[in-house]
């Protein structure tokens, strides 16, 4: 009996962080795997990934990594909290737009497209909202915004030729996190990190495992037909924590113990307008510089209802918080210090860093 789900796969992106774990769920259980990507990896080569190096938006790249594959998970993008738009714009909608001409041209039945929570977050937060939340009337940033046009390219191209379906994960960490981890490390002064609010916001977030889990629970069914597509998709672990103690125990796996120092949101928001009007006036093109939109997701709660997710695609996350940082201090061989922290956390008390 043949194994359910596509038997060559294209991952976007694969190189990244999230894209090479689906590279290495999807090589595990003996799926043929491509991946599309500016650079090469010694990481995806090991595990035997086909890599093909260009542009998302250039046809003729596109057309040689997805000739051949039946399904296509469409994961590279551009991201970030700040900048303008013409780079946001290339990559994640004209980029999504030369994938999908691709697969129609190559015969490709299914494209899942990795998105982003935070293609509806508004000021105020988000808490406990599902995917009847339309997006906002105006996104705070280019990230979003592209992401959130990119995704409805995705969902509105859905029909019997090419399925498609999105996911929306959010905050991924995990080993080798190249982005969440490094912004905090580079944060703490004097055993102290100054962000905006108090931390006490609640948060949803997801371990990378769980992410690409989710990727290949979804690129299955959409490719066998069950009807779960043209809809985007909530992912996370499902267990909102209060900003402040996840970010003491990520900074706790790299063996930094810093306090949390509030910043007052007024100032902050005002500071991240400032700056935005600044760097449009000298054309600063940073994709991580001070924005509202930053600012935002740090002051208010963003958690989320994983209802469909959990119905439609039958998806459990494979790997507990408390699981994911007793690994990240065990692989530090720093396990007793860690068994304290989880220990806390799953007690519900509060962690080192934790604002009064």
């Amino acid at each position: 009996m043949s194994r359910p789900g596509p038997a060559r796969v294209l991952v976007t992106g694969g190189s990244g962080f999230l894209g090479t774990e689906i590279c290495r769920q999807l090589t595990a259980r003996g799926t043929e795997t491509v991946s599309l990507s500016r650079r090469p990896s010694s990481t995806l080569e090991r595990l035997g990934v086909r890599q093909v190096q260009g542009d998302l938006t250039d046809p003729t790249a596109v057309r040689r990594a997805v000739a051949g594959c039946d399904a296509v998970v469409h994961n590279a993008a551009l991201a970030g909290a700040s900048g303008p738009s013409a780079p946001y714009r290339r990559t994640n909608v004209d980029g999504t737009r030369t994938v999908l001409d691709q697969c129609r041209a190559n015969g490709v039945r299914a494209l899942l497209h990795t998105s982003t929570a935070s293609v509806v977050f508004r000021p105020g937060g988000l808490e406990n909202v599902d995917e009847q939340l339309p997006y906002p009337r105006r996104h705070l940033a280019a990230y979003p915004r592209t992401k959130a046009a990119a995704e409805a390219l995705v969902l509105n191209a859905h029909g019997r030729d090419l399925a498609t379906l999105a996911l929306r994960p959010h905050v991924i960490w995990g080993p080798g996190d190249p982005h969440f981890l490094p912004a905090l490390t580079r944060a703490v002064r004097r055993h102290r990190i100054a962000l905006p609010g108090s931390g006490a916001n609640l948060i949803d977030t997801t371990h990378v495992r769980t992410a690409a889990h989710a990727h290949l629970l979804a690129l299955d069914r959409l490719h066998d037909g069950h009807p779960v597509g043209g809809r985007a998709y909530f992912i996370t672990q499902g267990e909102p924590l209060p900003l402040a103690r996840f970010t003491a125990l990520l900074l706790a796996t790299a063996g930094i113990g810093a306090t949390w120092r509030p910043v007052p949101a007024r100032l902050a928001h005002t500071a991240a307008a400032a700056c935005e009007a600044a760097d449009r006036l000298l054309r600063v093109g940073g994709t991580h510089r001070l924005s509202r939109f930053l600012v935002g997701e740090l002051v208010h709660p963003h958690w989320f209802d994983l209802t469909a997710a959990r119905t439609h695609l039958g998806f459990t996350p494979p790997i507990s918080i408390a699981e994911g940082f007793r690994e990240a201090f065990d692989s530090a061989g720093r396990p007793a210090g860690g068994a304290q922290a989880i220990a806390d956390l799953l007690a519900g008390r509060r962690s080192p860093g934790t604002p009064d």
